[in-house]
């Protein structure tokens, strides 16, 4: 039973992290990213980033790099944001 949460824990990090992709796709072909809330990417990069930290100090490596395949997909998203932001101004 303990391999069984292990592997939902890890696959749900892989799920978190496909969540970003499309709004990464939306901002990318529209080029614009009007509707999309920096303070809130900001929040959720803040939060995988400890997740980072906290599964290297605690020697947790799904929680690790769980949380860094998430991080990268979400900073994906808030830099597109940036660049289309500071691009349409």
């Amino acid at each position: 039973m303990k391999e069984i949460v292990t592997f939902l824990f890890g696959l749900g990090f892989i799920f978190n992290a496909s969540l970003f992709v499309p709004q990464a796709i939306r901002i990318y072909k529209t080029k614009s990213a009007k509707n999309i809330s920096l303070i809130t990417f900001a929040g959720f990069n803040i939060i995988q980033f400890n997740g980072i930290l906290y599964g290297y100090y605690y020697n947790d490596m799904i929680l690790m790099y769980g949380n860094l395949i998430s991080f990268i997909s979400c900073i994906i998203v808030t830099l597109l944001a940036i660049y289309y932001r500071n691009k349409s101004t």
